[in-house]
């Protein structure tokens, strides 16, 4: 019994000093590129995720205006819908403060425009404001569910700002359209897009 014991001893002992730990490679430093490379990914799911919601759950109501009595002219915007249509923007989650500021802004200064004869829109015409195009995309038409394939660059990032456009693979006479996105509470959010202009939807 004392020889077993002993002879355990033995052989334990001697697999001690012969155990060998697993090689473990040292932790390489992150590279900086990965966190781009992570917003980069975030930005562009974001402004997928924008277009699929705007071409197939948005109620596309921009500053919808009120007629006269006469029914023949435009005279102001419609503070209602307008409020509603803010409140729609909101709820994505899927634009700034800063966005949704500037877009209440334009609805406004457009009300006031036609409310003060600074501005004509008659029934039946296009509005006297902006490029008779689709503010989303300053477009007319656009492909099928082009948001799954629209080729999104992405020019600069800046700490919590960043500075990109898109374009359309189908149709290669597509003009890039500048967007700008800035992070709210660790979140990319769009804060600007460019058929969103101020100064280009209100210049009289």
């Amino acid at each position: 019994m004392k020889f077993s014991k002993l002879l355990f001893l033995s052989l334990f002992c001697i697999s001690l000093v012969s155990f060998k730990p697993m090689d473990v490679k040292p932790l390489k430093k992150i590279n900086a590129s990965i966190y781009f490379l992570s917003d980069k990914q975030q930005l562009e799911s974001l402004l997928r995720k924008t277009y699929e919601w705007i071409e197939t759950k948005s109620s596309k109501m921009d500053f919808d205006v009120v007629e006269n009595k006469k029914g023949d002219k435009y005279i102001g915007l419609n503070l209602k819908a307008h409020t509603k249509r803010l409140e729609e923007l909101k709820k994505t989650n899927f634009f700034a403060q800063e966005f949704l500021d500037n877009y209440n802004k334009i609805g406004l200064k457009i009300g006031d425009n036609l409310k003060t004869n600074k501005m004509e829109y008659l029934v039946g015409d296009l509005p006297p404001y902006g490029n008779d195009a689709n503010m989303w995309c300053d477009c007319q038409d656009s492909p099928d569910e082009y948001w799954k394939t629209m080729k999104i660059s992405i020019v600069k990032i800046d700490n919590n700002k960043a500075t990109l456009n898109w374009t359309w693979t189908e149709w290669k006479d597509k003009s890039k359209y500048n967007v700008k996105a800035i992070k709210e509470n660790g979140i990319w959010k769009i804060s600007y897009l460019e058929g969103f202009d101020y100064n280009s939807l209100t210049k009289i």
